[in-house]
Protein backbone atom coordinates (compact mmCIF):
# COMPACT_ATOMS: atom_id res chain seq x y z
CA UNK A 1 0.00 0.00 0.00
CA UNK A 2 1.03 3.74 -0.67
CA UNK A 3 2.18 5.38 2.75
CA UNK A 4 -0.13 7.74 4.52
CA UNK A 5 -0.49 11.05 2.28
CA UNK A 6 -0.51 14.83 3.20
CA UNK A 7 -3.82 15.26 5.54
CA UNK A 8 -3.98 18.83 3.99
CA UNK A 9 -4.49 17.88 0.55
CA UNK A 10 -7.53 19.99 -0.78
CA UNK A 11 -9.93 18.19 -2.80
CA UNK A 12 -10.54 21.15 -5.42
CA UNK A 13 -6.46 21.06 -5.97
CA UNK A 14 -6.77 17.53 -6.77
CA UNK A 15 -9.67 18.73 -9.19
CA UNK A 16 -7.19 21.55 -10.75
CA UNK A 17 -4.59 19.00 -11.39
CA UNK A 18 -6.66 16.72 -13.34
CA UNK A 19 -4.72 13.59 -13.67
CA UNK A 20 -1.62 13.70 -12.51
CA UNK A 21 -2.73 11.83 -9.20
CA UNK A 22 -2.91 8.57 -10.87
CA UNK A 23 -6.34 7.96 -10.85
CA UNK A 24 -7.00 11.24 -11.38
CA UNK A 25 -8.09 13.21 -8.38
CA UNK A 26 -7.25 11.01 -5.82
CA UNK A 27 -7.31 11.81 -2.48
CA UNK A 28 -5.20 9.67 -0.13
CA UNK A 29 -4.47 10.37 2.95
CA UNK A 30 -4.25 8.60 6.14
CA UNK A 31 -4.97 5.34 6.96
CA UNK A 32 -5.20 1.54 4.69
CA UNK A 33 -7.93 0.05 3.34
CA UNK A 34 -9.46 -3.27 5.40
CA UNK A 35 -9.11 -5.75 3.45
CA UNK A 36 -11.47 -8.00 5.32
CA UNK A 37 -14.25 -6.88 4.42
CA UNK A 38 -17.55 -9.22 4.02
CA UNK A 39 -19.47 -10.09 0.67
CA UNK A 40 -22.18 -9.48 3.10
CA UNK A 41 -25.66 -11.95 3.53
CA UNK A 42 -27.40 -10.11 0.76
CA UNK A 43 -26.18 -13.31 -1.15
CA UNK A 44 -25.94 -14.40 -5.10
CA UNK A 45 -28.43 -14.64 -7.30
CA UNK A 46 -30.90 -12.66 -9.22
CA UNK A 47 -29.58 -9.02 -8.93
CA UNK A 48 -32.17 -6.75 -7.01
CA UNK A 49 -33.31 -10.21 -5.42
CA UNK A 50 -34.30 -9.51 -1.63
CA UNK A 51 -33.05 -12.67 0.78
CA UNK A 52 -32.78 -11.75 4.14
CA UNK A 53 -30.74 -8.61 6.14
CA UNK A 54 -28.25 -7.25 4.94
CA UNK A 55 -24.86 -6.62 5.65
CA UNK A 56 -21.66 -5.35 4.19
CA UNK A 57 -18.53 -4.07 5.93
CA UNK A 58 -17.03 -1.04 3.88
CA UNK A 59 -13.43 -0.31 3.43
CA UNK A 60 -13.79 2.16 6.42
CA UNK A 61 -14.02 -0.59 8.46
CA UNK A 62 -18.20 0.38 8.71
CA UNK A 63 -20.56 -2.34 9.16
CA UNK A 64 -23.61 -1.24 7.42
CA UNK A 65 -26.74 -3.63 7.96
CA UNK A 66 -30.06 -2.99 6.56
CA UNK A 67 -33.14 -5.09 7.12
CA UNK A 68 -33.45 -6.39 3.52
CA UNK A 69 -30.59 -6.10 0.39
CA UNK A 70 -31.25 -2.52 -0.75
CA UNK A 71 -32.82 -1.70 -4.05
CA UNK A 72 -32.87 2.50 -4.17
CA UNK A 73 -28.99 2.60 -4.44
CA UNK A 74 -27.16 5.83 -5.61
CA UNK A 75 -23.93 5.96 -5.91
CA UNK A 76 -20.27 7.65 -7.97
CA UNK A 77 -20.79 7.32 -11.37
CA UNK A 78 -17.88 4.78 -11.98
CA UNK A 79 -19.21 2.71 -9.01
CA UNK A 80 -22.30 2.21 -10.15
CA UNK A 81 -20.62 1.34 -13.63
CA UNK A 82 -19.07 -1.53 -11.96
CA UNK A 83 -22.08 -2.54 -10.11
CA UNK A 84 -23.97 -2.35 -13.53
CA UNK A 85 -21.43 -5.23 -14.96
CA UNK A 86 -22.47 -7.12 -12.33
CA UNK A 87 -26.05 -6.72 -13.62
CA UNK A 88 -26.44 -4.35 -10.15
CA UNK A 89 -28.96 -1.48 -10.88
CA UNK A 90 -28.86 2.28 -9.28
CA UNK A 91 -31.69 5.25 -9.17
CA UNK A 92 -29.70 8.11 -9.59
CA UNK A 93 -25.72 9.13 -9.92
CA UNK A 94 -23.41 11.72 -8.87
CA UNK A 95 -20.03 12.56 -10.81
CA UNK A 96 -18.92 12.87 -14.56
CA UNK A 97 -21.98 11.31 -16.17
CA UNK A 98 -23.17 12.95 -19.42
CA UNK A 99 -21.30 15.72 -21.72
CA UNK A 100 -22.12 18.56 -22.63
CA UNK A 101 -23.07 17.46 -26.03
CA UNK A 102 -25.14 15.25 -24.22
CA UNK A 103 -23.13 11.83 -24.72
CA UNK A 104 -22.31 9.57 -21.87
CA UNK A 105 -18.75 10.67 -19.99
CA UNK A 106 -16.49 8.23 -20.51
CA UNK A 107 -16.87 7.42 -16.53
CA UNK A 108 -20.13 5.70 -17.24
CA UNK A 109 -18.94 3.16 -18.89
CA UNK A 110 -21.86 0.83 -19.99
CA UNK A 111 -24.33 2.96 -17.77
CA UNK A 112 -27.96 3.60 -19.75
CA UNK A 113 -27.33 7.32 -18.58
CA UNK A 114 -31.29 8.19 -20.02
CA UNK A 115 -32.37 5.64 -17.05
CA UNK A 116 -30.49 7.02 -13.90
CA UNK A 117 -31.71 10.24 -12.11
CA UNK A 118 -28.19 12.41 -12.26
CA UNK A 119 -28.12 14.57 -8.89
CA UNK A 120 -24.68 15.50 -9.66
CA UNK A 121 -22.65 15.87 -12.85
CA UNK A 122 -19.54 18.40 -11.73
CA UNK A 123 -17.78 18.23 -8.85
CA UNK A 124 -19.29 20.26 -6.10
CA UNK A 125 -22.37 19.88 -7.74
CA UNK A 126 -25.17 17.22 -5.46
CA UNK A 127 -28.87 18.42 -5.54
CA UNK A 128 -30.23 17.17 -1.81
CA UNK A 129 -34.10 17.37 -2.90
CA UNK A 130 -33.48 15.05 -5.75
CA UNK A 131 -31.30 12.84 -3.99
CA UNK A 132 -34.02 12.73 -1.29
CA UNK A 133 -37.37 11.85 -3.11
CA UNK A 134 -35.29 9.07 -4.88
CA UNK A 135 -36.02 7.70 -0.90
CA UNK A 136 -32.37 5.99 -1.02
CA UNK A 137 -31.65 3.20 1.20
CA UNK A 138 -27.69 3.02 0.01
CA UNK A 139 -25.14 5.95 -0.93
CA UNK A 140 -22.19 4.11 -2.17
CA UNK A 141 -19.22 5.89 -3.65
CA UNK A 142 -15.11 5.79 -3.52
CA UNK A 143 -12.77 7.11 -0.73
CA UNK A 144 -9.76 8.94 -1.52
CA UNK A 145 -9.17 9.87 2.23
CA UNK A 146 -9.73 7.88 4.74
CA UNK A 147 -13.76 8.48 5.86
CA UNK A 148 -14.19 11.01 2.90
CA UNK A 149 -16.72 10.39 0.06
CA UNK A 150 -15.96 11.24 -3.12
CA UNK A 151 -18.05 13.60 -4.94
CA UNK A 152 -19.89 14.31 -2.27
CA UNK A 153 -19.34 17.79 -1.36
CA UNK A 154 -17.89 19.01 1.36
CA UNK A 155 -19.84 21.85 2.82
CA UNK A 156 -23.88 19.48 2.72
CA UNK A 157 -21.41 16.58 3.05
CA UNK A 158 -23.55 16.20 6.35
CA UNK A 159 -26.72 16.55 5.33
CA UNK A 160 -26.38 14.37 2.90
CA UNK A 161 -24.58 11.91 4.83
CA UNK A 162 -27.36 11.56 7.24
CA UNK A 163 -30.20 10.52 4.56
CA UNK A 164 -29.03 6.77 3.87
CA UNK A 165 -26.27 4.58 5.28
CA UNK A 166 -22.78 4.20 2.55
CA UNK A 167 -20.43 2.45 1.32
CA UNK A 168 -17.23 3.64 0.59
CA UNK A 169 -14.37 1.57 -0.90
CA UNK A 170 -11.07 2.86 -1.14
CA UNK A 171 -10.10 4.25 -4.59
CA UNK A 172 -6.18 4.81 -3.32
CA UNK A 173 -4.60 3.03 -0.74
CA UNK A 174 -4.89 -0.09 -2.43
CA UNK A 175 -4.46 -1.73 -6.15
CA UNK A 176 -6.31 -2.23 -9.02
CA UNK A 177 -6.92 -6.30 -8.26
CA UNK A 178 -7.92 -5.60 -4.67
CA UNK A 179 -10.58 -2.94 -5.86
CA UNK A 180 -11.90 -4.92 -8.40
CA UNK A 181 -12.15 -7.97 -5.60
CA UNK A 182 -13.93 -5.70 -3.17
CA UNK A 183 -16.20 -4.38 -6.08
CA UNK A 184 -17.38 -8.01 -6.67
CA UNK A 185 -17.63 -8.80 -3.30
CA UNK A 186 -20.44 -5.46 -2.55
CA UNK A 187 -21.84 -6.78 -5.98
CA UNK A 188 -22.50 -10.21 -4.81
CA UNK A 189 -24.01 -8.70 -1.47
CA UNK A 190 -25.90 -6.88 -3.58
CA UNK A 191 -27.19 -9.78 -5.55
CA UNK A 192 -25.63 -9.22 -8.76
CA UNK A 193 -23.99 -12.12 -11.02
CA UNK A 194 -20.32 -12.67 -9.77
CA UNK A 195 -19.94 -16.37 -10.46
CA UNK A 196 -22.01 -16.68 -14.21
CA UNK A 197 -20.00 -17.20 -17.26
CA UNK A 198 -20.17 -14.00 -18.51
CA UNK A 199 -18.47 -12.74 -14.96
CA UNK A 200 -15.88 -15.76 -14.89
CA UNK A 201 -15.10 -14.86 -18.68
CA UNK A 202 -14.20 -11.10 -17.39
CA UNK A 203 -11.84 -12.56 -15.12
CA UNK A 204 -10.24 -14.31 -16.63
CA UNK A 205 -9.83 -11.94 -19.61
CA UNK A 206 -8.55 -9.66 -16.98
CA UNK A 207 -6.11 -12.41 -15.78
CA UNK A 208 -4.68 -13.37 -18.82
CA UNK A 209 -4.22 -9.37 -19.70
CA UNK A 210 -2.41 -9.45 -16.60
CA UNK A 211 0.32 -12.31 -17.29
CA UNK A 212 0.53 -10.48 -20.76
CA UNK A 213 1.45 -6.97 -19.49
CA UNK A 214 4.18 -8.79 -17.15
CA UNK A 215 5.43 -11.02 -19.85
CA UNK A 216 5.69 -7.96 -22.32
CA UNK A 217 7.68 -5.82 -19.13
CA UNK A 218 9.51 -8.20 -18.88
CA UNK A 219 10.47 -8.44 -22.76
CA UNK A 220 11.44 -4.86 -22.83
CA UNK A 221 12.33 -3.63 -19.18
CA UNK A 222 14.53 -0.55 -20.82
CA UNK A 223 10.95 0.62 -21.87
CA UNK A 224 9.92 3.46 -19.53
CA UNK A 225 6.17 4.99 -19.03
CA UNK A 226 5.26 8.38 -18.00
CA UNK A 227 1.99 9.45 -16.39
CA UNK A 228 0.96 12.10 -17.82
CA UNK A 229 -1.88 14.80 -18.18
CA UNK A 230 -2.66 18.09 -19.46
CA UNK A 231 -4.28 21.42 -18.34
CA UNK A 232 -3.66 24.88 -19.81
CA UNK A 233 -1.22 26.04 -17.62
CA UNK A 234 0.40 22.92 -16.29
CA UNK A 235 1.79 19.11 -17.49
CA UNK A 236 1.55 16.86 -14.68
CA UNK A 237 3.57 13.84 -13.96
CA UNK A 238 1.80 11.36 -11.39
CA UNK A 239 4.21 8.94 -9.03
CA UNK A 240 3.30 5.66 -10.22
CA UNK A 241 2.45 4.06 -6.48
CA UNK A 242 -0.10 6.35 -5.91
CA UNK A 243 -2.76 5.47 -7.43
CA UNK A 244 -4.10 2.00 -7.76
CA UNK A 245 -3.97 1.05 -11.16
CA UNK A 246 -0.23 2.02 -11.87
CA UNK A 247 0.77 0.85 -8.74
CA UNK A 248 -0.33 -2.52 -10.29
CA UNK A 249 1.29 -2.47 -13.24
CA UNK A 250 4.59 -1.44 -11.54
CA UNK A 251 4.12 -4.54 -9.50
CA UNK A 252 3.52 -6.16 -12.92
CA UNK A 253 7.04 -5.13 -14.12
CA UNK A 254 6.01 -2.09 -15.49
CA UNK A 255 8.98 1.04 -15.53
CA UNK A 256 7.84 4.01 -14.80
CA UNK A 257 9.54 7.52 -14.79
CA UNK A 258 9.37 8.71 -11.25
CA UNK A 259 9.25 12.24 -11.13
CA UNK A 260 10.13 14.10 -8.12
CA UNK A 261 6.89 15.64 -5.96
CA UNK A 262 5.76 18.11 -4.49
CA UNK A 263 4.86 18.29 -0.68
CA UNK A 264 1.72 16.64 -1.03
CA UNK A 265 3.38 13.87 -2.75
CA UNK A 266 1.48 12.71 -5.63
CA UNK A 267 2.53 14.50 -8.84
CA UNK A 268 5.34 17.12 -9.84
CA UNK A 269 3.56 19.88 -11.89
CA UNK A 270 6.12 21.44 -14.88
CA UNK A 271 5.32 24.44 -16.77
CA UNK A 272 4.93 23.76 -19.87
CA UNK A 273 8.55 24.68 -20.99
CA UNK A 274 9.59 22.38 -19.13
CA UNK A 275 7.50 19.30 -20.40
CA UNK A 276 10.17 17.10 -21.88
CA UNK A 277 12.19 17.01 -18.76
CA UNK A 278 11.60 13.24 -18.14
CA UNK A 279 12.70 10.80 -21.17
CA UNK A 280 9.80 8.83 -21.84
CA UNK A 281 9.09 6.08 -24.40
CA UNK A 282 5.36 6.15 -24.06
CA UNK A 283 3.21 8.30 -22.13
CA UNK A 284 -0.25 7.12 -21.12
CA UNK A 285 -2.63 10.33 -21.04
CA UNK A 286 -5.20 10.97 -18.76
CA UNK A 287 -8.54 10.42 -20.94
CA UNK A 288 -11.16 11.96 -18.54
CA UNK A 289 -13.49 14.67 -19.57
CA UNK A 290 -11.76 18.19 -18.68
CA UNK A 291 -8.16 17.47 -19.52
CA UNK A 292 -6.28 18.22 -22.68
CA UNK A 293 -6.59 15.53 -25.32
CA UNK A 294 -3.92 14.80 -28.10
CA UNK A 295 -5.61 17.44 -31.18
CA UNK A 296 -5.70 20.00 -27.88
CA UNK A 297 -2.25 19.34 -27.23
CA UNK A 298 -0.76 20.55 -30.46
CA UNK A 299 -1.40 23.52 -29.70
CA UNK A 300 1.73 22.86 -27.00
CA UNK A 301 4.72 23.66 -29.00
CA UNK A 302 6.50 21.44 -26.45
CA UNK A 303 4.22 18.61 -26.71
CA UNK A 304 5.09 17.84 -30.43
CA UNK A 305 8.92 17.76 -29.39
CA UNK A 306 8.47 14.67 -26.76
CA UNK A 307 10.11 11.32 -28.03
CA UNK A 308 7.37 9.16 -27.42
CA UNK A 309 5.03 12.09 -29.20
CA UNK A 310 6.93 12.18 -32.31
CA UNK A 311 7.01 8.52 -32.04
CA UNK A 312 3.85 7.95 -31.96
CA UNK A 313 3.67 6.04 -28.42
CA UNK A 314 0.96 8.08 -26.77
CA UNK A 315 -2.12 6.06 -25.45
CA UNK A 316 -4.67 6.96 -23.44
CA UNK A 317 -4.93 6.28 -19.97
CA UNK A 318 -7.69 5.11 -18.30
CA UNK A 319 -7.51 7.75 -15.17
CA UNK A 320 -10.44 6.38 -13.22
CA UNK A 321 -11.11 3.12 -14.03
CA UNK A 322 -14.47 1.15 -13.31
CA UNK A 323 -13.52 -1.53 -10.96
CA UNK A 324 -15.28 -4.52 -13.17
CA UNK A 325 -13.18 -6.82 -14.42
CA UNK A 326 -14.55 -6.66 -18.04
CA UNK A 327 -13.94 -3.01 -17.83
CA UNK A 328 -10.15 -2.91 -16.14
CA UNK A 329 -9.07 -5.97 -18.62
CA UNK A 330 -9.09 -3.88 -21.87
CA UNK A 331 -6.58 -1.51 -20.03
CA UNK A 332 -3.81 -4.15 -19.17
CA UNK A 333 -4.33 -4.89 -22.57
CA UNK A 334 -4.20 -1.52 -24.21
CA UNK A 335 -0.96 -1.02 -21.83
CA UNK A 336 0.62 -4.56 -22.99
CA UNK A 337 0.13 -3.89 -26.73
CA UNK A 338 1.77 -0.30 -26.15
CA UNK A 339 5.08 -1.83 -24.69
CA UNK A 340 5.23 -5.25 -27.13
CA UNK A 341 5.23 -2.29 -30.16
CA UNK A 342 7.03 0.28 -28.65
CA UNK A 343 10.74 1.51 -29.43
CA UNK A 344 13.21 2.92 -27.46
CA UNK A 345 12.99 6.72 -28.21
CA UNK A 346 13.90 8.46 -24.61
Amino acid sequence: MPNARASHLTRRGLLTAGSALGLGVALAACGTSDDKGGAGKGGAGKAGEKSGPWKFQDDRGTAVELKAVPKNIVAFTGTAAALHDYGVEVKGVFGPTRTKDGKPDVQAGDLDISKVKIVGNVYGEFNIEQYAALAPELLITNMWAKDDPWYVPPQSKDKIMKLAPSVLLWAAETTMAKALQRHAELAESLGGDVKGKEAADAKARFEKAAARLRAAAKAKPDIKVLIGSGSQELFYVSVPKTSADTLYFQELGVKFVEPKPNAQGFFEELSWENAGKYGADIIILDNRTGTLQPDALTKKPTWGKLPAVKAGQVVPRVTEPIYSYDKCAPILEDLAKAIETAKKVA
